[in-house]
């Protein structure tokens, strides 16, 4: 996957934060040699986080976050201020931008902690070094810049390279499931809902992955499945199927063939596969008008046949004979109080980074509310879990 494809999902996210008039927009614009952000003396010009998905030697490809100023003021100030501490859910690295002629703030501080609590690697950015005139010793995450001359600039995009090397993990999503010339058959229908003249985003990650190692995908769409299979001169080592069409591909699916989603593959690659199953327990334990919070993490058109706002629901209803009340949400909204909900069913979160997916997941924890994802789920209430999951014996030992 180039550099110029890699999906902001799967890039670095570095976030910019600090009071208005630090000079956090000035850095942004120097660290990535443009004008990204808008930059003038009136206080809170940054209103809302700007973001943008670039490479950025030495880092490569990664998402540029400027947030506005943690002291605005005023009811749309407070807005703005929510605004920028969302973006604490999906930062991989942070960088404090601090005036270097001023004291640290009790904000400056609250944030710091905030990032220790949350265990987001960061540094310290002095801004307006060029006016600074006695210079103090300084920790290694903490460094003297000024955007104005360029001064110790690149040694910050260093610094945040040398903290990236652990902020973000590389994972297989499928990889170590297969060995080099497998045959893995992907099964992907082609209706409705499948966006025009291209692959959603799981079965282009997937994709990629099988060809990185050497093994063969064959895609298909169910209607061709069984005849496929047929022409294989050996057996596939894998099925991985879209999780919309569980029930009739685990029909045609031979049960010598081991078979999965790609949304339980995503599950376990962004999530706590785990924890996604115990929560897919609570389907069949729902009553009347028990609250249920179906999430996706993408903004897509809603089609008449939606999975997440017409199928999903109707699923449910059909396997646990009873009728919840739903909340839908999109994007990157997603509630701060769960205690409402009887369960969560959260998408693949294909299109919301590693750090934001388990966020979700450990707030619906740390209030007790169940989650499951799509796939999880699909093959719940398909009776088809186990089968599903023939492909992570250590995970279907805990069924």
């Amino acid at each position: 996957m180039s550099l110029n494809n890699t999906p902001s999902s799967e890039r670095l996210h570095i976030g910019f934060f600090g009071l208005r008039n630090a000079g956090k927009s000035s850095v942004v614009n120097a660290v990535t040699n443009q004008e990204l952000s808008l930059v003038s003396d009136v206080l809170g010009t940054t209103t809302d986080p700007v973001k943008k998905a670039m490479e950025l030697l030495p880092l490569g490809p990664v998402v540029i976050i400027d947030t506005p100023g943690l002291d605005d003021e005023g009811t749309l100030g407070m807005m703005r201020v929510q605004r920028a501490k969302e973006v604490l859910a999906y930062t991989d690295i942070a960088v404090l931008v601090i005036d270097s002629q001023k004291e640290k703030s009790e904000l400056d501080n609250e944030l710091i902690a905030t990032f220790k609590e949350r265990k987001i690697p960061f540094i310290i950015a002095y801004n307006k070094a060029d006016l600074k005139i006695e210079k103090l010793a300084l920790s290694k995450n903490e460094i003297y810049v000024s955007a104005k001359t360029g001064e110790n600039i690149n040694k910050l995009k260093e610094l945040i390279g040398k903290l990236s090397k652990n902020a973000k993990e590389s994972k297989p999503i499928v990889s170590d499931l297969i060995e080099e010339n497998d045959i893995v058959v992907l099964v992907i229908p082609i209706d409705e809902s499948a966006p025009k003249g291209r692959l959603i985003l799981p079965q282009q990650m997937v994709m990629r992955d099988i060809l990185d190692h050497h093994a063969m995908c064959i895609c298909t769409q169910v209607t061709e499945l069984k005849e496929t299979l047929a022409s294989l001169s050996k057996k596939p080592k894998l099925v991985i199927t879209d999780s919309q069409a569980f029930g009739a591909v685990a029909k045609i699916v031979p049960e010598d063939i081991t078979m999965t989603s790609f949304s339980i593959l995503m599950a376990r690659y962004k999530g706590d596969l785990k924890a996604l199953i115990e929560g897919a327990s609570v389907l069949s334990k729902l009553k009347d008008g028990d609250k249920v919070l179906i999430a996706e993490g993408c903004t897509h058109h809603r089609q008449c046949n939606d999975i997440g706002t017409v199928k999903m629901p109707k699923w449910i209803e059909d396997f646990s004979k009873v009728k919840p009340q739903y909340t839908f949400t999109s994007g990157g909204t997603f509630p701060e109080d769960l205690s409402d909900f009887k369960l969560i069913v959260h998408c693949g979160g294909c299109m919301l980074n590693e750090k934001e997916m388990k966020r979700r997941m450990e707030s619906s924890n740390a209030q007790s509310v169940p989650i499951v994802n799509y796939g999880v789920a699909i093959a719940h209430m398909h009776s088809i879990l186990k089968r599903s999951l023939a492909p992570f014996p250590d995970i279907l030992k805990l069924l």
